[in-house]
């Protein structure tokens, strides 16, 4: 199994590019199971998740073809996709269990095809997250649901019917799967207290260029009038703002000095507002975002995680890393997920002084942190441990890295080429 080894204390200096979104780019990839056209996706990332989607969609009859590629010289950005027919409406345990968004292909199997089966995914080492809130608004629009053999038996022999879905609670993914669901629905769909970032938004004005017809993009209520047939189309995949985040972060952590290509911070205001607050120096420019951190002594700042346009969940682990290091003290509360502090006890070992009240984290800075062999549990958290081994003194190895392959492409290299001492060991 692979893991990361980091020899700390260099600041980062030079240029990172920023890629396209993993959590808008699923969603897109699942939406063209709703028409038999070429679905054209251009700055498509190069992730673990996106190859599980790729293997999904391809047991539900969707031809994948490469398609050219980006300006910027990025090979294999540019993917055609085309479902023609889905002889196999089933999303399969191996897959889901790898790849929790791959429950995604419900709705749109469902209002193309009017029947679906999916797995369940199970646990999660973050949090329960059921689908139980993605079922519920499903039957509002007249699905039939059987849960069998760990699977869910979905079908909707009527065709679907618009309705208003009131969701209980913000849900990025129950969102998105119901305006895929609602765009082929017959007659109005309207979604209260739908989900607001901005991968639901890049959805939405997708589905827009396919022919669906959608009000309120980037609000809390979402109107869909269903149509008959959706068309293909080519579109965008927006700047990845949880990896802008992350490199945000690795800048200040180290004090470095680094320009940040293609990175929007309109998508991450929460964020820089609390490193501005923190002391960091963040520029918008015509080549993208200019981080300074360099002779900086850093304070402490309290965030709470929220549904955008609030703090994002998926940077509170990073954004614990770089506390760790500020003077002061500040307060992290995540309230998202019930079990997202599970990379403190890792962040000790490294000499973080955190300590964890419910939901709160107390996070006092430290003078400096100290590498240590650590393991990763998730995503965000994997990451954090790498910031604070490119703050520590001494050597960090990260072990059980394959987690970060989900949602970072090929970040040792990019880190390496801004002056970290990092590399990838392979067992």
């Amino acid at each position: 199994m692979d893991r990361i080894r980091i020899r700390g204390g260099r600041p980062l200096e030079g240029r990172v590019p920023i890629g396209g979104a993993k959590n808008a780019a699923l969603p897109l990839m699942a939406a063209s199971l709703l028409t038999d056209e070429p679905v054209t996706l251009a700055n498509l990332p190069h992730l673990a998740d996106i190859s599980t989607m790729a293997n999904l969609l391809a047991r539900n009859g969707v031809e994948m073809g490469m398609n050219g590629d980006m300006p910027d010289g990025h090979t294999g950005r540019v993917v055609s996709l085309q479902a023609r027919d889905a002889a196999d409406r089933t999303a399969p345990y191996d897959l889901v269990r790898r790849m929790r968004a791959s429950v995604l292909v419900l709705g749109p199997l469902l209002a193309r095809y009017g029947e679906a089966r999916v797995s369940l995914p199970g646990g999660c080492a973050i949090g329960t997250r059921p689908v139980d809130l993605h079922l519920q608004s499903l039957q509002e629009l007249g699905v039939e649901v059987e849960i069998e053999g760990g699977y869910i038996h979905a079908r909707a022999p009527r065709g679907l019917k618009g309705a208003t879905v009131i969701f209980p609670f913000v849900s990025v993914g129950a969102t998105e799967n119901l305006l895929m669901a609602a765009a082929l629905a017959d007659g109005e769909t309207v979604l209260q207290n739908a989900a607001r970032e901005p991968e639901v938004g890049d959805l939405a004005r997708c589905l827009q260029g396919m022919g669906a017809d959608i009000e309120g993009i980037d609000s809390p209520t979402l109107r869909v009038r269903g149509v008959g047939s959706l068309r293909g189309t080519r579109h965008d995949v927006i700047v990845d703002r949880i990896e802008t985040g992350t490199y945000l972060i690795a800048t200040a952590v180290t004090r470095g000095h680094v320009l940040l290509e293609n990175a929007r911070l309109d998508l991450t205001a929460a964020l820089v507002k609390a490193l501005d607050e923190a002391g960091v120096t963040i520029t918008e420019t015509d080549a993208g975002v200019l981080v300074d951190a360099r002779d900086r002594r850093l304070t402490g700042v309290d965030v709470m995680t929220e549904p955008y346009p609030g703090f994002p969940t998926d940077m509170q682990a990073q954004f614990m890393a770089l506390m760790a290091t500020t003077g002061g003290a500040s307060m992290i509360t995540e309230t998202i997920f019930e079990n997202r502090f599970m990379h403190v006890p890792e962040l000790r070992r490294m000499g973080a002084d955190v300590t964890v009240h419910g939901a709160s984290a107390i996070v006092r800075g430290v003078e400096r942190l100290s590498g240590a062999p650590v393991m990763a549990t998730d995503l965000r958290a994997s990451v954090s441990l790498i910031l604070a081994g490119l703050a520590a003194h001494g050597t960090t190895e990260v072990n059980r890295v394959y987690h970060l392959d989900r949602g970072y492409e090929r970040l040792e290299d990019k880190l390496a080429q801004c002056g970290a001492d990092i590399e990838r060991v392979k067992e």
